[in-house]
């Protein structure tokens, strides 16, 4: 169950480091592509995450 909390704290932080560093590089004039790639694999991670949280609830037998 931990590794699913630092999963998803991994890929927020990802997430809000690729949008910091965009916004730094876009003020300094320099390519945002490092920004990008960051915010890509968050984004890759958000949906890997999410589908094996819904794989996982729906093997729960809540109520039967």
């Amino acid at each position: 169950m931990e590794i699913f909390i630092v999963y998803w704290v991994v890929a927020v932080l990802l997430f809000v480091v690729g949008v910091i560093l965009i916004i730094i590089k876009a003020i300094n004039d320099q390519p945002v592509k490092p920004g990008l790639r960051l915010l890509i694999a968050s984004v890759i991670m958000l949906v890997i995450g999410a589908g094996a949280c819904a794989v996982i609830l729906s093997n729960l037998n809540i109520g039967h």
